[in-house]
């Protein structure tokens, strides 16, 4: 019997299949290589993109104008949404889908959740074959080993840092002398803590949290 490939067909087929009679072999020879293109401005044309992917076997295409850094992309998730078990998802090269390798990992692992391939055309990469897998761990354990690297580095350089004295975090809002000179302008009835936090170039909040209560603890004080 001649595999169907006709997404139509297929689902048709899908429902009128009685329960627990799945076969593995049919469900493989029913799946949908779906395309996913992406250019960042409206200037780049995506015919090569697109031209590639049709030659590759796509049937179904989704066209995103994007940069790859946007987590949001609607024509992404639309292609996400759209495909089933068994499908392949088609890019022409990798930065396509995503800018980072912890990015394009992220991805591939929802995809391989839902039972869904991911291929490339440009690098020859395909998860639905053991190599294109094996690919795919090496990635998996370059990154890691990349978050493993700059923790190390970061650690050491706090600990460089902290041995010639210099404390890490964000510096102080205000210094002593800001704060002292708050202190006495707050004295004076007449000047609101906003204007003294204006004064100072600060939010109010800023103010109160340097001087908690504000105008009625620095008077507690003087009395």
């Amino acid at each position: 019997m001649r595999a169907l490939t006709n997404r139509g067909l297929r689902e048709l087929c899908l429902e009128t299949r009685p329960p627990k009679t799945y076969v593995s072999i049919e469900f493989w020879e029913n799946f949908m290589l779906v395309g996913y293109s992406r250019v960042s401005t409206l200037e780049q044309k995506p015919e090569l993109q697109l031209d590639a992917l049709r030659e590759g076997g796509c049937e179904r295409i989704f066209e995103e104008r994007a940069s790859g850094a946007r987590r949001n992309r609607p024509e992404l998730l639309a292609a996400l949404e759209y495909l089933r078990d068994g499908d392949t998802l088609v890019v022409w090269k990798l930065d396509r889908l995503a800018r980072s390798i912890r990015q394009l990992i992220e991805t591939v692992e929802e995809l391989e959740s839902q039972k869904i391939g991911f291929r490339s055309l440009t690098e020859a990469i395909d998860t639905t074959t053991p190599g294109g897998k094996l690919i795919f761990h090496v990635f998996g354990a370059l990154a890691e080993f990349e978050r493993a690297i700059i923790k190390e580095r970061t650690k050491a350089g706090l600990k460089a840092a902290k041995d010639r004295g210099r404390l890490g975090g964000r510096p102080p809002s205000l210094s002593a002398e800001d704060i002292s000179a708050a202190r006495a302008m707050l004295r004076n009835p007449d000047v609101t803590v906003h204007a003294v936090a204006k004064r100072l170039g600060v939010a109010a909040s800023t103010l109160y949290r340097h001087i908690p209560g504000g105008r009625a603890t620095v008077l507690e004080q003087v009395q």
